[in-house]
């Protein structure tokens, strides 16, 4: 299948998941459900999910199996968007092209919507189906590990610390490494295992996660400064305007172009091991790379 239409198929087949996992609007208290469901289903791409639903496919499991980390990766990242999003982190009013969850439903409300999709998202992981090397515990440990203050809440705070200063590049690439990276390799992890995955395979993945996900925030950066709010469905310029150090602004656009490039053959080399089963994961990276959006 080409990558569009797997594409397609795979965030259908995530958004299917959790239209069934999240209660329902009317749910009581329905303000709360509203709230997570606002933002889950705001028009992300599910590209957290995909990788989570590939890495599976490449490690010889399916879809099926791997569903529920993939859906459980989503409401994670979720959750980080809507805590980031806020008034007292990074104050902005549009994510994925609506407004963002404070701005409709206030910021009680959306510090308590991202906390519900953060406790769902660890009941999503226990009930993923066990297998020989990798029990619930494992999957769990995985996923909490990265949410935690070593990668994701620890970057959060080193960003916010970072904000109206010149960042050594090697700090700014620790908060990366901390976030977006920590996600996207929990993400292929998490699909591996439900595969049953070796401790090469996860070795391999964590190599091709680390590398990839730097490089997605390489762009991502490249984008905030060379596409329009419309484009990006978020505020463009929001890092410059914060005075956050970005790497354009600290390697200029062309080097970090080509950082982005060098990034993604590591992570390219270190799936070859993978043969053709990890082509999938290839077309992904390399798509990430050349996203414009």
């Amino acid at each position: 299948m080409p990558l569009e239409p797997y594409l397609a198929d795979r965030c259908r087949f995530v958004d299917q998941l959790l239209e069934r996992l999240i209660p329902s609007a009317e749910t009581r208290p329905a303000t709360i459900h509203q709230a997570m469901r606002h933002s889950i289903f705001a028009g992300g791409k599910r590209l957290r999910p995909i990788l989570c639903l590939a890495a599976a496919e490449a490690c010889g499991g399916s879809k099926e199996a791997a569903g529920f980390n993939a859906a459980a990766v989503e409401c994670l990242h979720t959750y980080s968007l809507i805590h980031d999003d806020l008034p007292c982190m990074d104050d902005d009013d549009l994510r994925r092209g609506v407004p963002t969850c404070h701005k409709v439903y206030g910021e009680g409300i959306a510090v308590l919507a991202g906390d519900a999709l953060q406790a769902l998202a660890f009941e999503l992981v226990t009930r993923t189906p066990v297998t020989t090397r990798h029990t619930t515990g494992d999957m769990v440990r995985e996923l909490a590990v990265t949410a935690g203050s070593l990668h994701l809440v620890g970057g959060q705070v080193a960003d916010l610390e970072g904000e109206g200063k010149k960042l050594p590049l090697e700090d700014l690439r620790y908060i990366h490494e901390s976030k977006t990276a920590a996600l996207l390799t929990c993400s292929v992890k998490l699909g591996a295992m439900s595969a049953d995955a070796t401790t090469e395979q996860l070795e391999a993945l964590q190599r091709f996660g680390m590398a990839t996900g730097l490089a997605f925030q390489i762009i991502d950066d490249i984008l905030d400064v060379t596409q329009t709010s419309e484009k990006l469905g978020k505020s463009a310029g929001k890092d410059l305007a914060a005075e956050k150090s970005t790497f354009p602004a600290l390697m200029g656009l062309d080097a970090s172009r080509a950082e982005a490039h060098r990034l993604t053959d590591a992570a390219m080399a270190a799936i070859e091991p993978f043969g053709a089963a990890g082509a999938r994961l290839e077309q992904l990276a390399r798509h990430l790379l050349s996203r414009e959006y």
